[in-house]
C-alpha cells in the first residue's frame, strides 16, 4: 500500500512538472508569434453636419423649378434579378422637359438615326405614352393613357420580339412601358415642409469603387452616411415614412440618394445621384448631379439619365400646361388602362384571390 501511494505521488508530481514547463511555453509561443496582417476595407473619414444643413441641401436641389435637357438614357431590365441576371440595353437619346409641381415630357430616340421611339407626358395626375416604333410590324404602335396613382399590376403588358430593325426593336422593348411620372421626383426634388416630421440617423456602408485600380486601398471602402427621414402623419396620429435622403459624409456633405415610399412604407423608387457639376451656362445651379439613376423595384427596371451637354440645360423657363398633355396626332390606336383595369377587376369573383391578367393587344 505504501508503495502504491508513493507511485501515485510520483505520477502527480511528474504531471505538475510537465504542466509547469509546457503551459508557459505554450502561452509564450502565442505571445511572440508573428502578427497576421489582413487586408480590410478602408474606413473613410467622415464629417459632421446638422439636420438644418441637410434640409437646406434638399431645398437647394428644390430651387430648380423647371428644366429642359438632352440626355443619354440607359435602361436595365431587372425582371430576372432574382436569378442574378439582368438585360442591359444600349443607350438611347432623350429630351426631357420637367416643371413643378409634377409635369414631365420625355421623348426617346434611337441613336444615330434619331427616329422617335416613344413620346410620353404626365401632368401629375394622368400620363400618356405614344409608342411610335415597334420594329416594323406596327402591332404595338399605340397611344396608352392612364392614371399616375392607379395600380395596374393585374394587367399584363408586353411587347413580342417581332422581326424588324434590331436597334428600333431593342429600344421599343426597353422604353415602351416606362411611365414618365417615375422621373419627376428624381429631377424635381420636393422641398422640405412643416407638414412632415424629420429625423436624422447615421449608417456605414461597404462599397466598391470601380473607378479605382483593383489593388488600390480605396477600391474597397466603408463610407459613412447621414439618413434624413421624412414622415407623414396619418389621421390616427401614426407616422409613415415617405422619403429618405442619404447624405455622403466624406469630404463634405453631398446628397447621394433619395428613396421614395408608398403609403404602406414600401420602397417604390431608389434614386441615386452621381457626380456633381454645373447645369446651364451660369453658376447659379452649381454642384448638381450630372447623372441620375432611378430604380423602380416593383416595375423591375433601372433607368440612368446623363446630361449630354450640362452647359446647355435650360432652367427656369415656364412652359404651358398643354406641353405636358400629349395629343394623339399620329392617329394611333388608343388604349385606356383605366378602362382595361375596370374590365379586369370585373372578371375577378369577389371571393377569388386569383389575379386576372389582361394582355394589351
Amino acid at each position: 500500500m505504501a508503495h502504491h501511494n508513493l507511485s501515485m505521488l510520483w505520477q502527480k508530481a511528474h504531471l505538475r512538472l510537465w504542466l509547469a514547463v509546457l503551459l508557459p511555453a505554450f502561452l509564450l509561443s502565442g505571445c511572440i508569434s508573428p502578427k497576421q496582417t489582413r487586408a480590410t476595407r478602408t474606413l473613410l473619414k467622415v464629417e459632421d453636419a446638422s439636420q438644418t444643413q441637410m434640409m437646406a441641401e434638399v431645398n437647394r436641389f428644390a430651387r430648380v423649378g423647371s428644366m429642359k435637357a438632352k440626355m443619354d438614357l440607359k435602361f436595365e431590365d431587372n425582371s430576372f434579378a432574382q436569378f442574378g441576371s439582368k438585360e442591359v440595353y444600349r443607350a438611347a437619346d432623350g429630351e426631357v422637359v420637367v416643371q413643378r409641381p409634377a409635369n414631365i415630357r420625355l421623348t426617346v430616340k434611337v441613336p444615330v438615326i434619331k427616329t422617335d421611339v416613344a413620346q410620353m407626358t404626365s401632368d401629375g395626375t394622368k400620363f400618356r405614352v405614344a409608342v411610335l416604333q415597334d420594329g416594323g410590324s406596327g402591332k404595338y404602335k399605340k397611344f396608352v393613357m392612364g392614371s399616375n396613382e392607379a395600380d395596374y399590376s393585374v394587367l399584363q403588358k408586353e411587347l413580342s420580339r417581332s422581326d424588324g430593325d434590331g436597334a428600333i426593336k431593342q429600344n421599343v422593348n426597353a422604353f415602351a412601358n416606362l411611365r414618365p411620372q417615375h422621373f419627376t421626383d428624381a429631377m424635381l426634388v420636393r422641398p422640405t415642409d412643416g407638414q412632415h416630421t424629420y429625423t436624422v440617423s447615421t449608417i456605414y456602408e461597404d462599397e466598391e469603387d470601380l473607378g479605382q485600380k483593383e489593388k488600390s486601398p480605396l477600391r474597397l471602402v466603408t463610407r459613412g452616411y447621414y439618413l434624413l427621414d421624412e414622415y407623414a402623419r396619418a389621421a390616427d396620429g401614426t407616422l409613415t415614412i415617405s422619403r429618405r435622403f442619404w447624405f455622403d459624409r466624406v469630404a463634405g456633405l453631398r446628397l447621394a440618394k433619395q428613396q421614395l415610399f408608398d403609403s404602406k412604407g414600401e420602397l417604390e423608387s431608389d434614386i441615386v445621384y452621381g457626380r456633381e457639376g454645373n447645369l446651364s451656362d451660369g453658376t447659379e445651379y452649381a454642384n448638381l448631379p450630372l447623372r441620375i439613376q432611378v430604380t423602380r423595384i416593383r416595375d423591375k427596371y433601372t433607368m440612368s439619365l446623363t446630361y449630354q451637354m450640362p452647359e446647355e440645360v435650360v432652367i427656369g423657363k415656364t412652359y404651358p400646361a398643354t406641353a405636358f398633355v400629349l395629343q394623339n396626332s399620329w392617329g394611333l390606336e388608343e388604349v385606356n388602362l383605366d378602362d382595361k383595369l375596370r374590365e379586369a377587376q370585373a372578371t375577378v369573383p369577389a371571393n377569388s384571390n386569383q389575379n386576372t391578367a389582361t394582355r394589351i393587344q
